[in-house]
């Protein structure tokens, strides 16, 4: 088992990588499908899809100095972008029939950008509160510029539990960071809970308590 954990870690860079290209893809397609469903032309299908990718890493990357955003500067990330748009157009009646893929695509997408936010805030910085704050805002950047940019109220005050579960990844995946569990593990686990506290928050319509302004 040792000899597994060691294979698999000296990978992580291009795991994490692979992680965040993927998460790219997914909440590209998240974008693009919201974009279909909205009738917005090809261009602002690409553009919403490409704000939803990229969006959060880049609002990451510049609060930690991380510049230029690896968004901007690897063409893997636009490559993911257009390939996203592309399977979007392709299976559009779905989308356009159906709001639970795209919301079920934004749950999956939360979690992994949650899980490498935090990762790679704290490899920059050392700062466990930063790296939580970072991690959160990786999540929830792109999906709160999707809706701002489609009009809509983002998700992340009004809708079913969201930001909660990307801290949640968050915190999770800064465990294996720091060394409490394995790292090998810990991105892959902060990965399925997040994105589980936020599918079933769709499917139960969990909230996050509301001050009511009526009187008693």
């Amino acid at each position: 088992m040792d000899q597994i954990v060691a294979v698999i870690s000296s990978k992580m860079g291009f795991v994490f990588l692979a992680i965040d290209l993927i998460g790219t893809f997914i909440f590209a397609m998240s974008g693009a499908a919201v974009g279909i469903r909205r009738h917005f032309d090809v261009f602002g299908i690409f553009a919403l899809a490409a704000v939803t990718g990229v969006g959060g890493g880049i609002i990451r990357d510049l609060c930690i100095g991380a510049t230029p955003p690896a968004g901007l500067t690897n063409p893997l990330y636009m490559l993911m972008i257009l390939l996203a748009v592309v399977v979007s157009i392709f299976f559009k009646r779905v989308i356009n029939r159906f709001e639970l893929p795209a919301l079920y695509l934004d749950a999956i997408g939360l979690g992994f950008f949650a899980a490498f936010g935090a990762n790679k805030t704290y490899l920059l910085t050392g700062n466990l509160l930063l790296a939580i704050l970072m991690g959160c805002v990786t999540g929830v950047g792109g999906g709160c510029l999707r809706d701002i940019l489609s009009g809509s109220s983002p998700h992340i005050f009004s809708r079913e539990i969201y930001a909660t579960a990307a801290i949640a990844g968050a915190c999770i995946e800064l465990l294996g960071s720091t060394g409490m569990i394995n790292p090998a593990w810990s991105i892959w686990i902060a990965i399925i809970v997040c994105s589980a506290m936020r599918i079933l928050a769709l499917h139960f319509k969990l909230n996050l308590p509301r001050i009511s302004t009526s009187s008693y």
